[in-house]
């Protein structure tokens, strides 16, 4: 008896903490959202020319936003992470490095093969046609009531 409470304890006290750690992590996307925002902003405004740095910026704030999303849509499904949201952020993470890093044309090519890896991964995530076409009949049947 004992042992449950100490174990439900922890597991609650662990919850409150991970709860409290990604309110922190999207006060500080926000932050940072908003300050790359700016930067870009500045950049567009006063070295317009400079379109590999105003892309770099475009790309780091669309990470951040991709990040924020997956807080938002964790909390929102009941504290569960998709696997398909981690493989965007790694195809946008992979993207960003061959922007930022266009100087090595064999790496690019590497990485290049690891986004096609992480696209055929997310298609095995997808459900098959059939099930898609299912559900998409059952959507419609729901909205329609």
């Amino acid at each position: 008896m004992e042992n449950r409470i100490i174990n439900f304890v922890v597991t609650k006290f662990s919850l409150v903490v991970r709860s409290l750690t990604l309110i922190a992590l999207l006060v500080l996307l926000s932050f940072l959202m908003v300050r790359q925002t700016y930067s870009i902003g500045v950049l567009a405004v006063y070295h317009p020319e400079n379109v590999h740095l105003i892309l770099e910026q475009v790309v780091n704030f669309f990470l951040y936003f991709a990040f924020f999303s997956m807080i938002l849509a964790y909390f929102k499904s009941g504290e569960y992470f998709q696997l398909r949201n981690l493989i965007y952020i790694g195809i946008t993470g992979t993207l960003r490095f061959i922007i930022i890093n266009r100087s090595d044309a064999f790496q690019n090519l590497l990485l290049s093969i690891v986004i096609l890896l992480l696209i055929f991964g997310y298609l095995l995530l997808t459900p098959s046609e059939k099930r898609l076409r299912s559900y998409l009949k059952a959507t419609r049947r729901k909205s329609d009531e």
